[in-house]
């Protein structure tokens, strides 16, 4: 996987054919999903269909969304594909507690990543973060943390959105990506809503169409601006130690090289 990962396209797990477009659609992660986009009677069939795809290793990461840890198809979702050799990772909804995600941890040796969608999980996101070394990232579900916390405005969000950004960082963790856009044709808000979880501090989104991935990967990877204030940046750290001003004015030190270092790198992730 790019070590700097923008587009997580989600797909059904019940639609093979979807899920074989969506190998091709050109995002980082693809994640095919057994959970909340599969329908009850459809979970045996997802599961197996998804076994059968992932059986061998495929063109770009996958991660299942496996069901909730503490419902009825957990078990056997894992069991069927822990040791797939086509599956990069795991992703867990729903997770609420440090206490599910070490459970998991321990039957399978997959990287683990966190889906925090209740209040509770909220609470509790940098105890979850720091779980275990398996979880390598967290991010949230918004559709059911919406419901929980009864959120009407965006702006309700806020909060939860900087706590697990916050959570993440102060674990090791990468920077988690946004949650879905829901609306699949207003890509102007879309965009917006990107830049807004850009200025937050998020990295990257999830989507649930392709058409979303080309205005999430020009809202999060670095403009040519960018790209030349952190060479700037990069090359005068390389000839002078220690903070310095550059002729433009702006104030370098550790804390600005790194950033710049981290624009340069994600700018070359491809």
């Amino acid at each position: 996987m790019t070590p700097f990962p923008v587009t997580w396209l989600y797909v059904p797990g019940d639609r093979p054919h979807v899920v074989a477009k969506a190998l091709a659609a050109g995002a980082d992660v693809v994640v095919v999903d057994l959970e909340d986009a599969v329908d009850p009677d459809r979970k045996e069939y997802a599961r197996a269909a998804t076994a059968e795809r992932l059986g061998e290793p495929q063109p770009v990461p996958v991660h299942v969304r496996v069901n909730a840890p503490d419902g009825p198809w957990a078990a056997a979702d894992l069991a069927a594909l822990a040791a797939l050799p086509g599956v990069s990772g795991l992703r867990l909804p729903k997770v609420a507690s440090p206490h599910q995600v070490r459970e998991v941890a321990v039957s399978t040796p997959l990287p683990l990543y966190a889906l925090l969608e209740s209040a509770l999980a909220i609470e509790h996101a940098y105890a979850i973060a720091g779980a275990h070394p398996s979880l390598r990232g967290i991010s949230l579900g918004e559709a059911d943390l919406r419901a929980d916390l009864g959120v009407r405005a965006d702006a309700g969000l806020d909060w939860p959105r900087s706590r697990v950004i916050v959570a993440a960082r102060a674990a090791g963790l990468p920077p988690p990506p946004q949650s879905v856009h829901p609306d699949i044709r207003d890509l102007d808000a879309l965009a917006a809503s990107c830049a807004r979880g850009r200025a937050l501090g998020f990295l990257g989104r999830a989507a649930i169409h392709p058409r979303q991935l080309p205005v999430i990967e020009r809202a999060y990877l670095p403009t040519a601006a960018e790209i030349e204030q952190a060479e700037t940046v990069v090359k005068a750290a390389a000839t002078t130690e220690g903070a310095q001003a550059l002729p433009d004015g702006r104030f370098v030190d550790a804390a600005v090289v790194a950033a710049a270092r981290r624009t340069l790198a994600l700018a070359r992730r491809r």
